[in-house]
């Protein structure tokens, strides 16, 4: 078996490379990772963002478990304090184990005798929190039954109780504290649940049959394997794959936690994205480490469906709110996009696992789009404020947060920031890969040598790269250069997007002798007797390009997307003449220049150049214009932002003119309608996106904001405007939204009614024409005039679904 998974994964290249005639053979022997503790940046780029990450948004995150009691938990589980258990999850536990990784890949890499002492203390309160059994889930000890909801009345009674969650985490944070110092304090923690899990779980007489719920102790326990050798935590994480879709002991199968299948018969990536990106990391490890080529194969179909159909041009994945997670195929709106920070870390997980498994450089593209792009966005450059989802289009509505309710991305940062060089190398018997290209200095093993490779960049703002290689042994080997997709013609390794025009020609010289390397599975492969001190030099062309999307794309028909190197650019309102950006388009060919700008962001590259501009009148006028990585935008403020641009006038926004509803506040009224009934009586609540003066294509599009009601199925539900002043109106349209997910199906409403404020009253209009509940384009009502500060209308949602509103308009 582990001779067949070899040949599957080195066949491709086996084959490219007899046809070029080389005499250089793949070796047949796993790849490696290389430890980002044996690779030292000092860069300008990485760098300065993991120093933030160790100085500032460790200590911010610990600081917020303080303040949110999430420590509180863990003492209070332990008899060291009393009183009611805080939070709103049952995964609050994840936010401490989060962070304390993230400072424990930190101490490895820069001691802090500090830190350390506090990982110490906070680690005592997690040991303290443990039951004697080895269980620990601090809302299921502290019997919190507020949150029963989530766990019901007992260890291990729902599947989405995310217990297994908790101890994925654990897990995780337990290696790392270990392997970062020495210490076996959280590790036995770790070793002692897990245990338990492999007693509890599994296929015997007596085990609860069911998979993790929400995925990532597959990974962990796969994890805690390699380190202490303990086979059964393999078999276990094994189990759980191999659970996944079943339907054993009564759980409902379900799209959302990838559970609505065997994984050996999925071949389309649906539900929650975060789980999705976990669960196929975790699947990825139980393969390799089993030399599996079934789940291999499996993983090869979904992750095609994701990249060829699903991901974002930013790397981000998960379109949708609901469910935070995945829409159908080609469903890539902007302004909505979830693209959830957690996803585009988990999609980094995954891919990476999947270059390990087979040495092809196109998980390695993915892996770093999503890096650069859709991860890094996620945190401000302060280091202090989140974003949860990452939009790639925004009216200004966005704005990142020090802290949420649902903590889970503050704490996923930390400790990914940290882990950054771990992604840069690999080595497969005495060859090296070198997937990331970032200033630095490694210290490789390979199986018969020790090699040092010094890197000297500015990437990614410059392509040139010179790496210093010095083996510790004169020796023969291969080393292999990532050539990105970016740098050739391939945006992304599928036809979901491709470049305008063709790329220019890289260039890579070994001693100052230019070489023509073989490349295969994207890497350019020098295959050559090294010596201490060669020199090789890659070139890699920074032109400025634009990027077209699939035309099943819906979303981004008509527009071009502005990439250099791995870096996409936006335009952001800061930096526009009229700080507007939808009234702008960008026709194809359009010259744009780059150059450093120091004082900018922290130091970026920006584009500028001239664009077209459409006037409230229709005209088109030329106006200059500032491209900023995407990933920095949000950090002068809110305001408009864009990442797919307008190519002609078409498809450009003319500014509209302010209306009554424009102007007006939204409110959801918590509230049965009754009538005469006083305002004090309701609970307002802030709503968005039915009065953004964007025209919706059909009911099913949701690529601009609009309102839905939430887990709300065949109740009574409202909307109410809040005007700015008193207007006369006797006319409002509604365009109902009505598409599935497997969140909710959404529907029009079974019938609706509109009313107007009276002093404190609502009272019904007077309709002179009937209430009407029509798909795919707006329901006009015309009542008798009435002057009033607010309308409200009340739908009743249809028996068993759910509904909202894409626009309302008022006259």
């Amino acid at each position: 078996m582990k001779l067949q998974i070899r040949l599957f994964f080195c066949g491709v290249a086996l084959l490219g490379l007899a046809s070029c005639g080389d005499s250089y053979v793949k070796p047949d022997a796993p790849i490696k990772e290389v430890s980002f503790t044996q690779v030292h940046l000092d860069d300008g780029f990485w760098a300065p963002r993991i120093e933030t990450n160790r100085t500032v948004s460790i200590p911010s995150a610990f600081r917020e478990c303080e303040k949110n009691g999430r420590f509180d938990n863990f003492a209070i589980a332990g008899g060291l304090k009393k009183g009611e258990h805080r939070g709103d999850f049952s995964f609050d536990d994840t936010d401490p184990y989060k962070v304390i990784e993230g400072a424990s890949y930190s101490l490895a890499v820069k001691y802090d005798q500090a830190l350390d002492a506090y990982l110490d203390s906070v680690i005592s309160l997690i040991a303290a929190a443990q039951e004697p059994d080895g269980y620990l889930t601090t809302c299921v000890t502290n019997r919190c039954y507020r949150l029963s909801g989530w766990w019901g009345k007992q260890r291990w009674e729902k599947i989405n109780s995310h217990e297994l969650y908790n101890s994925g985490h654990l897990y995780e944070a337990a290696v790392a504290h270990y392997q970062a110092t020495g210490k076996r304090t959280l590790l036995d923690v770790a070793i002692r649940n897990a245990d338990l899990v492999c007693q509890v779980f599994g296929p015997g007489e007596g085990q609860i049959h069911r998979p993790s719920g929400h995925p990532i102790i597959e990974m962990a326990l796969a994890k805690l394997y390699k380190v202490t050798g303990n086979e059964k935590y393999l078999q276990t994480a094994r189990y759980f794959v191999e659970e996944t879709g079943r339907g054993t002991d009564g759980h409902p199968l379900s799209e959302y936690s990838q559970d609505h299948k065997p994984i050996l018969q999925q071949d389309e990536i649906v539900g929650h994205a975060v789980r999705a990106g976990y669960l196929y990391s975790g699947v990825a490890d139980v393969a390799a480490l089993t030399q599996d080529t079934a789940y291999f194969n499996a993983l090869c179909r979904i992750w095609d469906n994701m990249a060829s159909k699903k991901l974002y041009i930013t790397g981000g994945i998960g379109s949708r709110a609901q469910g935070e997670g995945f829409g159908p195929n080609y469903e890539l709106n902007n302004h909505t996009a979830y693209c959830e920070t957690c996803a585009s870390i988990a999609n980094v997980f995954w891919n990476y696992r999947m270059f390990l498994a087979t040495g092809d450089a196109k998980y390695a593209d993915v892996l770093e789009r999503a890096l650069y792009n859709g991860v890094i966005s996620g945190v401000s450059l302060s280091g202090d404020k989140f974003f949860y989802d990452n939009p790639l289009e925004s009216m200004g509505q966005h704005e990142r947060q020090r802290w949420f309710g649902c903590a889970c991305c503050p704490g996923n940062v930390t400790r990914f920031m940290a882990s950054v060089p771990l992604y840069m190398y690999a080595t497969q018997a005495n060859d090296i890969y070198v997937n990331l290209y970032i200033q630095s200095k490694a210290q490789l093993t390979t199986e018969a040598n020790n090699v040092t490779l010094e890197q000297t960049t500015a990437y990614p703002w410059e392509g040139k790269v010179t790496l210093t290689v010095r083996p510790e042994t004169e020796q023969e080997f291969a080393l292999r250069l990532r050539i990105p997709g970016w740098a050739q013609d391939s945006p992304v390794p599928t036809d979901l997007y491709t470049f305008t025009d063709k790329a220019k020609a890289y260039s890579i010289s070994v001693n100052g002798k230019k070489v023509r390397a073989r490349l295969y599975d994207g890497y350019a492969t020098i295959h050559r007797r090294w010596k201490a001190g060669d020199v090789v030099e890659v070139d890699l062309p920074m032109d400025v390009r634009r990027v077209k999307a699939n035309e099943l794309a819906e979303d981004d028909r008509g527009k071009l997307a502005i990439e250099r190197g791995p870096i996409m650019f936006c335009l952001e309102g800061k930096d526009q003449p009229d700080s507007l950006v939808f009234n702008k388009f960008i026709p194809d060919g359009t010259p744009m220049k780059a150059s450093y700008d120091a004082d900018l962001l922290n130091g970026v590259v920006v584009l500028t150049g001239t664009a077209k501009e459409v006037e409230k009148d229709g005209t088109v006028k030329d106006v200059a214009f500032k491209a900023i990585p995407y990933s920095t935008w949000n950090n002068r403020g809110a305001d408009q932002m864009a990442v797919w641009i307008p190519a002609s006038a078409e498809y450009a926004r003319i500014t509209p003119e302010p209306t009554i509803a424009s102007k007006a506040r939204t409110l959801m009224i918590q509230a049965p309608i009754q009538k005469d009934a006083p305002e004090s009586a309701s609970v307002e609540a802030w709503a968005w996106g039915v009065n953004d003066q964007w025209e919706p294509k059909h009911s099913s599009d949701t690529s601009k904001p609009y309102h839905y009601w939430w887990l709300k199925n065949g109740t009574l539900e409202t909307l109410a405007y809040e005007f700015d002043q008193p207007y006369t109106v006797s006319h409002v349209d509604v365009y109902w939204l009505d598409f599935d997910h497997n969140d909710g199906n959404f529907r029009v409403p079974e019938s609706w009614k509109l009313y107007y404020k009276d002093g404190k009253n609502w009272k019904e209009v007077e309709a002179l024409s009937p209430y009407t509940v029509d798909k795919d384009r707006y329901n006009g009502l015309d009542f008798k005039p009435v002057r009033t500060t607010g309308l409200k209308l009340a739908a009743q949602l249809q028996k068993g679904a759910s509904g909202g509103v894409i626009e309302w308009k008022v006259e």
